[in-house]
Formats: C-alpha cells, structure tokens, sequence
C-alpha cells in the first residue's frame, strides 16, 4: 500500500464486519487514507524513522517537527545518517532539544547500524517479533517505538500500539467504556482486528484526533 493509497478495500471490508464499533468509524471516513501523513515527510529510510520516532516519544508533533528541522539545519538540510550522527559532537542532538537520554539512544541505533546489527535490508528481512526484539535491546526503545517502526517504516499490517494513550482514549470513547481501558482489555478488544490491526489503529487513531478538534 502506497502512502496515499485509500485503505485496502479488502482489509476495510475484513473490519466492518469483524466489529461493528469499527464499522461505524470507518463508514464515516469513506476516503481514508491511513499512510498520507508520511507524504509530509522527507523520504525516510530506517535510521531516519527511528531518528523521527524517538525523538517524537512523549512530544507533540509540533515540537517534534522542530527538533527535526533544527538536526536537518546542523547536518545540511538533512537528517544525519548514522555515521554522521556518530561523527558530529554528542551535544547536538542536545542542541537541537533533544533529551540527553534521547541523544544516548539515537547513538547507541547508530553504532548498530554502522557495525552491522542493523540495515534497512536486514530489518526487511525480519518477522515483526524479530525486530521488536532487535530494537528493544537499544536503552530507551520501547514496545512503543518498536510497535510504530513496523507501522511507519515497514507498513507491517498487523501491528498494535496497545500502550498509546491516544489509542487508549479512542477504545475508552468509542466503546462505551467509563475508564481508560486496562492492558488486558486493550489486548482484547483488539483481537477482532487480527490479521489488519495496524489499519484499525490507524482509523481509531483518525477518529480520536478529529474529535479532539
């Protein structure tokens, strides 16, 4: 699926009659697209999303958006390939606002793809448990983080970002439910999803942002 493909009709056909909450969402959004934000990025290969993600961790897109431009400034009008991360003086990330836990972790996936651990064929190549477990071992990479690179980057379609509280909000506000819903519950509820959970992510995703409008 191509960033500004509509979704899948086969997928959204899978959904609507797997879970009626989520038909309802999708009925409402008869030309979603779940992949066109990407087109307001640069191109991004691995390393440049993993760049775009932890920097993005518990930030909003506006300030994650600043931070970008300004390491885009500092390595040329682009985002630093791992050597040139690991050449350029560790304050810089700093510089750019990012978090000094932040700048350890960008360095840290930066030896790994310069020595090998990591490429963008190799992750290709991975089962989604693989890769999850690869990114993981990274100080300051999360299920979260990990979750969201197979989305983003790998465009995997059955992936779910159960901790997101946005996501949280969505399921809370569209089921019914008068609490966050717990960790179990957002395994649960999910299932009905299976094998297209990264496209009902990405509806609810579309539904809780629009009502937060």
């Amino acid at each position: 699926m191509t960033a500004t493909a509509v979704a899948d009709p086969a997928a959204r056909a899978f959904l609507r009659s797997a879970d009626p909450v989520l038909a309802r969402v999708i009925d409402a959004h008869p030309d979603f697209r779940p992949r066109a934000w990407i087109d307001e990025l640069p191109g991004l290969d691995a390393f440049g999303t993993l760049i775009f993600q932890v920097t993005g961790q518990q930030l909003s897109v506006r300030a994650t958006r600043t931070i970008l431009s300004r390491l885009e400034q500092h390595f040329g009008g682009h985002l630093p390939s791992p050597a040139e991360l690991l050449s350029a003086d560790p304050q810089v990330p700093r510089q750019a606002g990012l978090s000094t836990r932040k700048g350890a972790t960008l360095r840290a996936l930066a030896e790994r793809f310069v020595d090998g651990r990591l490429s963008d064929e190799a992750l290709a190549q991975m089962t989604d448990d693989e890769i999850e477990s690869a990114l993981t071992e990274v100080s300051g990479i999360g299920p979260w983080t990990a979750h969201g690179f197979l989305i983003f980057a790998l465009d995997r379609p059955d992936v779910l970002l159960s901790g997101d509280l946005a996501l949280r909000h969505a399921v809370q506000r569209l089921y019914g439910l008068d609490h966050l819903p717990t960790e179990a519950e957002m395994i649960e509820v999910p299932e009905r999803w299976r094998p297209y959970r990264s496209l009902a992510v990405s509806y609810l995703f579309a539904s809780e942002f629009e009502e937060r409008r």
